[in-house]
């Protein structure tokens, strides 16, 4: 039988790929719904092992409860909060953590396996590797953003939230990437025109919009200025700018709400034009063109999501939905930027 090390391309470890990818987008969900419910501080140590398991009597919940009523957060605005209304944020942020390690072990068992058997593509080994290690940085990460919440403040950093939804978003593009490439083998040819760029720019918009979501996420701005088109009535919020510009970027509601506005409409005009141009290139094959027209209309969908989000005063279920949208307009355009390069 000829050695996988010989190919350029393994069907196994696509799929493998895909459903960590898929893990990984169930955890976006997840934690999308623990940041809604203010349930990211019920846990206030990281075991990385011992953690997994829950508390599993009466004594263990007492003193879960005891070493969440000495953080800031329980002091300042859930005194008084009963053991069973403590339970319910500890699930989400359990369910949470379960998931990261759940994610954890679906790549790195298989990967161990596919190694041992050579059954990896060579060109794919060090990259599988580095999305290893991206997704024990996430881990880190996600301590160091809930060990920001419990001293001198009631929730997360918001520049912290941000790198962690940040790298999460990253870990997930990067696997449908290396997914596809999977699946296809490596490019015989790649096209080497203006829709390789264009492709990159519609990413790292996403992207970026992805980003200063998370700040107004992070900064509960989705709660203030509820009205849209208008802010409060104003074009201009009035109290926009913070104490120093890393105050006003990171920390103003005003500010990172207005940005996210803001680059929601560039987003949108950006993907409606790529997809027109796309539509009308002679050098793209038929299902690039489609993947175009379905990330632009994921683009649209969004931005109505996120006005209703707004306007309705962000309810859990419809938070959620956007930052689920928000996960699968950037895989729509990651497939259309690899596809765009192949010929």
């Amino acid at each position: 039988m000829t050695s996988f090390l010989r190919s350029d391309r393994s069907r196994p470890v696509a799929i493998w790929l895909f459903a960590v990818a898929a893990l990984v987008l169930a955890m976006v969900v997840v934690g999308g719904a623990t940041r809604l419910t203010d349930s990211g501080l019920s846990i206030t140590e990281w075991k990385p092992v011992s953690g997994a398991l829950p508390p599993m009597s009466q004594a263990d919940w007492a003193a879960e409860f005891a070493r969440y009523k000495e953080i800031p957060q329980y002091k300042l605005l859930n005194r008084g909060m009963s053991l069973a209304e403590f339970k319910a944020i500890y699930w989400w942020e359990w369910g949470h953590r379960l998931l990261g390690r759940l994610v954890g072990a679906a790549f790195a068992l298989p990967f161990a396996w596919f190694l041992i058997r050579r059954e990896l593509p060579r060109r794919l080994i060090l990259r599988c590797a580095a999305l290893f290690v991206l997704g024990g940085l996430q881990g880190l990460v996600g301590w160091w953003m809930v060990a920001s919440g419990l001293a001198d403040r009631v929730s997360v950093a918001p520049e912290r939230l941000m790198i962690h939804l940040g790298l999460a978003f990253a870990l997930l593009g990067a696997l449908v990437w290396t997914a596809l490439d999977a699946w296809a083998g490596q490019a015989r040819q790649t096209l080497p025109s203006p829709w390789t760029r264009r492709a990159a720019l519609f990413i790292g918009l996403i992207y970026l919009q992805i980003l200063l979501g998370a700040l107004v996420a992070g900064n509960d701005a989705g709660l203030v200025y509820r009205d849209w088109p208008l802010m409060n009535g104003a074009l201009f919020p009035r109290d926009y700018a913070g104490d120093g510009l890393w105050a006003t970027l990171a920390h103003s509601q005003a500010a990172v709400q207005l940005h996210h506005r803001l680059l929601a409409y560039v987003l949108t005009i950006v993907a409606v034009v790529l997809a027109v141009g796309a539509r009308r290139s002679r050098y793209l094959a038929e299902e690039t063109k489609v993947l175009a027209q379905v990330a632009a209309g994921g683009v649209l969908v969004q931005a109505l999501l996120g006005i209703a989000t707004l306007m309705t005063g962000v309810p859990i279920w419809l938070g959620v939905l956007h930052q689920l949208a928000a996960a699968l307009v950037l895989s729509l355009a990651v497939a259309f930027a690899w596809r765009a390069r192949r010929v």
